[in-house]
């Protein structure tokens, strides 16, 4: 029989993917209705691509080029567009990030918090298109003067942070919804980790649907075995005390999951070069 911190440690888990499971269950009915459609749209490709093959064959010029690879140094980023069909409370930054990434050094990502300052290393060879999002976002002053969420203090032990919409005083209310225009694939996952999201680590929040990763983020503060599912996007090398901190406070349910205690304002979020 499990022990009752067993059985705490598996509740808090559960409750830390719930609303990424809801999340999911949406995002599949939008990708059934838009199946749909594109069966129906099926018939006219095919029927295009019959008449471009019977074209090409008539046609002997090679001279026509080859999709270009990224410029050396970067890597190519699908964004996905993002409407909020699935649920999802959007904030549109009037654009996406650049195409192609840098994948090679580092970036330093700062948060300004009422707290202190907090800061990162992001390996861009690890996490190019992750950091290439975050650097794209905080040009836009995304996370400014947003809080930190949600707090998770047994079991798992996360600070979760990144949602625009955890503005102002109803912030503790937020369903943790919240992201940008766009989302992109998960990469940099601790498949061989033991633990899989060390004490330190600075990871991407996502529902369980692949390629659902935005703006939002959680702070490990506590080592911590979670599914090989979430990008890592960095280590913290200031700053940790402050978390842990928050952690010590508790949540304001008294819960072992809820909105924290302490609050952590996010004052300005920045990227620069490391």
């Amino acid at each position: 029989m499990s022990s009752i911190k067993d059985r705490q440690r598996a509740a808090a888990r559960a409750r830390l993917e719930k609303e990424m499971a809801e999340r999911a269950a949406t995002a599949k009915k939008r990708r059934q209705r838009q199946a749909i459609i594109g069966s129906a749209l099926a018939v006219v490709v095919i029927a295009g691509a019959a008449v471009w093959i019977v074209a090409a064959l008539g046609n002997d010029d090679d001279s026509t080029p080859s999709a270009s690879a990224p410029p050396a140094g970067t890597v190519a980023c699908e964004w996905i567009p993002e409407d909020g069909s699935a649920g999802g409370k959007v904030t549109d930054t009037g654009g996406v990030p650049p195409a192609n990434a840098p994948n090679t050094g580092t970036s330093t990502l700062t948060m300004d918090t009422n707290l202190g300052a907090i800061t990162a290393t992001v390996d861009l060879a690890k996490a190019p298109c992750t950091g290439a999002a975050f650097t794209y976002l905080a040009s836009k002053k995304f996370w400014d003067g947003s809080k930190c969420h949600r707090l998770v203090t047994e079991g798992l032990k996360v600070l979760q942070c990144g949602d625009p919409s955890a503005k102002g005083k109803g912030y503790r209310d937020t369903d943790g919804q919240g992201g940008p225009n766009f989302r992109y694939a998960e990469e940099n996952l601790p498949t061989n980790a033991t633990p899989t999201y060390p004490k330190g680590t600075i990871a991407m929040a996502k529902t369980q649907a692949p390629s659902s990763t935005g703006s939002q983020f959680f702070i490990v503060y506590e080592d911590t075995t979670l599914p090989a599912e979430y990008t890592v996007l960095g280590t913290i090398t200031k700053g940790l005390d402050l978390v842990e901190g928050v952690g010590k406070a508790g949540t304001t349910t008294g819960e072992t999951d809820g909105p924290p205690k302490k609050e952590v304002d996010i004052k300005t979020l920045t990227m620069s070069a490391a």
